[in-house]
């Protein structure tokens, strides 16, 4: 395919560097750096003026970025975590051996759902090597060399993905103006501009977009001008993200006959998990009950469970999912 860019400024980013440790941009185009290798890349209209092309490494690592898109791109930091640490100390006490019960034995003050989060470190390295060694029982061999294994493990994975790269708008930002849904503009009115827009090419748009959408939501009583200066609901992204779940769940409903049914925080889910519903607050799981569905926030493990039972609890921070119906299933996060 042939292309060409025109700019003022362009940047290469071969891997992790200290001075380009976030880029924020529209996606021009998705490409392979190395076939035989499987090293893809992006190229970047970055809201600071700059076109940016940068190292992807293995494409299977990176989720699917559409051109037009908008992303956020930070290098990743391979390296020992604390849950790496804890599961090594409470193994070691223990005889080698890591369970939920074990780490809540070791720790009185630390819940279920937080231990299951170790749990889904260890599985997540488990599908990618054999950094610990999964029992029948559901608990966990940890070698002694285990925080060793950890850092190869991290090294490996850098170079197969040197960055992370988050979708903050599947579609392009015009269309963000005048939707009634939780928007990346939104949150950055919101939050403050962490990453503020030059006067430049993307970024000249995204300031154009920030304030076409300032006056939307005035005109939706979601926001008010006092003084010059514009305040918004204290559950602005909230209500947004609501209105546009309620919306597209309504649409679902007819084509599935099935009601829909809001999860809330705290609620055990258990179905089918039928397909992702992408919104433009992000990506969802359709999970299928007996007599109802409900959507629940996408996590790209869910892929591999398409058309399979899943329980897990809903919580704020996302939901954790068990393969199947059974308790002592593997997690997946």
């Amino acid at each position: 395919m042939a292309w060409f860019v025109t700019a003022l400024h362009s940047r290469i980013h071969a891997g992790p560097e200290p001075d380009s440790a976030l880029i924020v941009g529209r996606v021009i185009m998705r490409g392979l750096e190395d076939e035989h290798r499987d090293r893809h890349f992006l190229l970047i209209d970055g809201i600071d003026g700059d076109v940016h092309y940068v190292a992807l490494g293995r494409g299977e690592a990176v989720e699917p970025t559409p051109e037009g898109s908008v992303v956020r791109i930070t290098p990743t930091a391979p390296g020992v975590r604390e849950v790496d640490r804890t599961i090594e100390r409470i193994a070691r006490d223990n005889g080698g051996l890591y369970s939920i019960d074990a780490h809540l034995r070791h720790d009185r003050a630390a819940s279920e759902s937080f231990a299951e989060a170790h749990v889904r470190r260890l599985e997540a390295m488990r599908r990618k090597g054999a950094v610990a060694e999964r029992l029948q029982d559901g608990s966990w061999r940890i070698a002694d060399d285990h925080l060793a294994r950890v850092e190869v493990y991290e090294q490996r994975l850098a170079v197969d993905r040197p960055v992370e790269v988050v979708s903050q708008s599947w579609g392009p930002v015009e269309r963000l103006t005048r939707t009634e849904a939780a928007t990346w503009i939104d949150r950055r009115l919101v939050e403050g501009q962490a990453e503020p827009a030059r006067d430049l090419g993307f970024g000249r748009e995204v300031r154009d977009a920030e304030a076409r959408r300032r006056q939307w939501l005035v005109e939706q009583e979601l926001a008010s001008e006092q003084d010059g200066r514009i305040r918004y609901a204290s559950d602005l992204i909230e209500q947004l993200r609501r209105r546009e779940l309620l919306r597209v769940a309504a649409r679902l409903s007819g084509e599935l006959g099935l009601d829909f049914s809001e999860a809330r925080q705290g609620e055990r889910i258990e179905g089918i998990v039928r397909r992702p519903v992408d919104l433009v607050s992000g990506r969802h799981a359709l999970i299928e009950r007996a007599h109802d569905f409900t959507l629940v926030p996408w996590r790209p493990t869910l892929e591999r469970q398409i058309g399979k039972p899943v329980s897990g609890i809903s919580r704020e921070a996302g939901t954790s999912w068990t393969v199947g119906r059974e308790r002592d299933g593997p997690s997946i996060g």
